[in-house]
C-alpha cells in the first residue's frame, strides 16, 4: 500500500512558527559586560600584587629567587585542582627558560611519587586558601628532610604558609567569579607571580637566545633563533675556486656541489668574487670555457656572518634576490648557506 507523500515544509520561517534565527534576536551586551568585568577584576588583582612587591611580598620575593637559584637540584611544583593547571604551566615555563622543574601531582605523591622529590630539590606549593589537604603530605614530607619549600597563597596564617621557608603571600583580590567561588582572579594572580620568578631567574642567570635556542630546538620559536653556522654547508661542501683556473675547472665545482655559484679565495684564503649562474649567462661565448674565472667573477659578494640568524641571511637574499651567501669570518669563507637551507629549516 502506498503511503502517502508528506506535506511540504514551508520556507518561510514565520510559516512554520520557527523562531528567528539567533543572530537577529540574542542580546549580547551582557556577555561583554561580563568579559570586561572579568578582565577588570584580574587586572585589579594583577595591580595589588605588583603593589605587595612594594613591601613584604618584595623581600619574600627576593629570597625565593635565592633559594631557586642556589639549589643543586630541581624545582618541584605541586597544587591540586585549578592551582596545579597553574603548577603545570609554571614548572614548564621555567624549564623552558633554564630552571630545570617539574610538576608533581599531590594525589599522586601521596601514593609513591614522593620518592621524585630529592633532598637537594626545591618544592613550589601553590593553594589560594593555604589549607589545601591534597598537599599536607607533601608539606610534611618537605618539613622531616628538610627541603626547601616555596609556597604561594592568598593565607597569610595557612598552614603552607607557616610551614613554607619563604611564603609568597598575595594580596586577596575579588574573584572574577559572581558567586565568588570559581578561581579566577587569583588564578591569574598566582600565574602571573610564577612568571615574575621565571623571568627574575632568566635574567639572574643571563640566559642567552642561544641558550634559549637549545632548549627550544623545535617549533617556530626555535627556528627564529636558527643561526646561520647551524645550518651552513662547510669545508669541502663549500664550492671555492682561485682567480687563475680556467673556467672549464670552475663549471666542474659548481656543478658537484650544486649550489649555483662558485666563491673564488686568494691565496691567503680571502673571497675576493663569486661566479654565479647569472655570470655565466652574461658572458657566455665559444671561449669562456678557456677564461680565468677573475674575467667573470663578481667582485666584492655579498656575504654574512656565521653567527648571524638565518632568518637575517633570508632577508637578505630576498632583498638583493640571490639564492646564496658565503659566510665570512675575518674575510675568509666559512660556509655557505643557501636559500632552500634557509626554507628547509622553516625559516621565515
Amino acid at each position: 500500500m502506498r503511503q502517502a507523500a508528506p506535506a511540504p515544509v514551508p520556507n518561510d520561517p514565520e510559516e512554520r512558527g520557527a523562531p528567528e534565527p539567533a543572530s537577529r534576536t540574542l542580546d549580547t551586551s551582557g556577555d561583554i559586560a561580563s568579559a570586561l568585568r572579568v578582565f577588570s577584576l584580574e587586572c585589579e588583582g594583577i595591580a595589588a600584587l605588583e603593589a605587595a612587591l612594594a613591601g613584604d611580598l618584595g623581600d619574600a620575593f627576593c629570597r625565593a629567587i635565592d633559594t631557586i637559584r642556589g639549589t643543586t637540584g630541581r624545582l618541584v611544583v605541586t597544587g591540586m585542582g585549578k592551582s596545579g593547571h597553574i603548577g603545570r604551566k609554571i614548572a614548564a615555563t621555567m624549564a623552558s627558560v633554564g630552571t630545570p622543574a617539574y610538576f608533581v601531582h599531590p594525589g599522586e605523591a601521596s601514593h609513591g611519587d614522593m620518592g621524585i622529590i630529592r633532598s637537594d630539590d626545591v618544592v613550589l606549593a601553590l593553594s589560594n586558601s593555604g589549607e589545601t589537604a591534597e598537599l599536607d603530605d607533601i608539606i610534611g614530607y618537605c618539613s622531616r628532610f628538610g627541603i626547601d619549600l616555596i609556597g604561594i597563597t592568598c593565607g597569610p596564617d595557612s598552614a603552607l604558609a607557616e610551614a613554607a621557608t619563604v611564603a609568597l603571600v598575595m594580596p586577596r583580590s575579588a574573584e572574577a567569579c559572581p558567586l565568588g567561588l570559581a578561581p579566577t582572579t587569583s588564578t591569574a594572580m598566582a600565574l602571573a607571580l610564577g612568571d615574575a620568578l621565571a623571568v627574575a631567574l632568566l635574567e639572574r642567570r643571563g640566559f642567552s637566545a642561544d641558550d634559549f635556542q637549545v632548549l627550544h630546538p623545535g617549533g617556530r620559536l626555535g627556528r627564529r633563533l636558527t643561526r646561520v653556522a647551524d645550518i651552513m654547508h662547510t669545508g669541502d661542501a663549500m664550492p671555492l675556486v682561485h682567480p687563475t683556473d680556467r673556467m672549464a675547472e670552475v663549471l666542474i665545482v659548481m656543478t658537484a656541489r650544486r649550489l649555483g655559484c662558485a666563491g673564488v679565495v686568494d691565496g691567503s684564503g680571502t673571497l675576493v668574487g663569486i661566479v654565479t649562474d647569472g655570470d655565466l649567462r652574461r658572458n657566455m661565448d665559444a671561449g669562456l670555457v678557456s677564461r680565468e674565472a677573475s674575467t667573470v667573477m663578481t667582485a666584492a659578494p655579498l656575504t654574512i656572518r656565521p653567527e648571524a640568524l638565518a632568518a637575517e641571511a633570508l632577508g637578505l637574499m630576498n632583498a638583493r634576490e640571490i639564492t646564496g651567501l658565503f659566510a665570512v669570518r675575518d674575510g675568509t669563507p666559512v660556509g655557505f648557506v643557501h636559500l632552500h637551507d634557509c626554507l628547509r629549516e622553516g625559516v621565515a
